[in-house]
């Protein structure tokens, strides 16, 4: 299981984060290897990003929500957007910064992606290409193909959406406090004193999901992270609040497309 320890959030090196928003290169790639628990605390780029889980799994936080970024899966980020990332185990990081308008039709929006075979060999391959190539050399032509890649980044679903709406909140916190808590729809709605139909039409004005959606991705992603620590599957789905591992397992593969075991292969 991985280490437990934890770190006070620590800012991005202001003078690397200088370096790479100044850059006139389409685009730039920077690694970085973080200890268990790691915490970058909140930061924006003037570059659009593409943050790639080379190994380990991040928890991305932004506003919206949250994202788990799972080993060799990676997460659009768009200029601008303020973030912060915990690591969950060792994690090895890969950046790749892209200058706004560089291409068109680049995702507007947070997401975790799939990284292609392809778009992880560019990338390790970029790693090892310093700012001020030409573009018409090998290593821009590289860095040009990266860039063609991106258009393909198939979306993931594994954003959880935090409401505003402060009723909403204190459900929400419990639940992600709790994710094996039984409480009803009908419960809340008497301990909070609104009708359980109000709670649900805030659910969908607020996240786009029901109650029950953003319960059940709640849980699945909290049992992500787990088996990302290496905890075992019978753990994990027992204390995410399921019956037995397969019902875990059905539901997992029902939104992730692949078993736990076939989703960290």
């Amino acid at each position: 299981m991985a280490s437990s320890r934890k770190y006070p959030p620590a800012m991005p090196d202001p003078d690397f984060l200088a370096d790479v928003d100044r850059s006139e290169a389409l685009v730039t790639c920077h690694p970085n290897d973080y200890p268990p628990g790691r915490v970058i605390g909140w930061h924006a780029h003037a570059k659009e990003q593409l943050v790639y889980a080379a190994h380990g799994v991040i928890m991305v936080s932004a506003q919206g929500g949250q994202w788990i970024v799972p080993s060799t899966r990676g997460i659009w980020m768009p200029a601008g957007v303020r973030h912060s990332i915990r690591c969950i185990g060792e994690v090895h990081m890969r950046s790749v910064y892209v200058r706004p308008g560089a291409t068109p039709h680049l995702p507007r929006e947070c997401a975790v992606v799939g990284i292609s075979p392809l778009l992880r060999e560019l990338i390790l391959a970029a790693i090892a290409i310093t700012p001020g190539y030409a573009n018409q050399s090998r290593d821009g032509r590289v860095m040009r193909l990266l860039l063609d890649e991106l258009h393909a980044l198939p979306v993931l679903p594994l954003h959880l959406p935090q409401p505003d709406e402060p009723r909403l909140q204190r459900i929400c916190t419990r639940l992600l406090e709790a994710p094996d808590d039984p409480t009803t729809l009908d419960d809340w709605g008497q301990r909070l004193g609104v009708d359980a139909k109000t709670i649900q039409r805030l659910f969908a004005r607020e996240t786009g999901m029901t109650f029950g959606q953003w319960r059940q991705q709640a849980r699945l992603l909290h049992g992500l992270e787990r088996l990302a620590s290496g905890e075992k599957v019978v753990d994990v789905a027992l204390a995410a609040g399921y019956d037995s591992p397969s019902a875990f397992a059905t539901m997992f593969k029902r939104q992730f497309g692949q078993t736990p075991s076939e989703f960290f292969r």
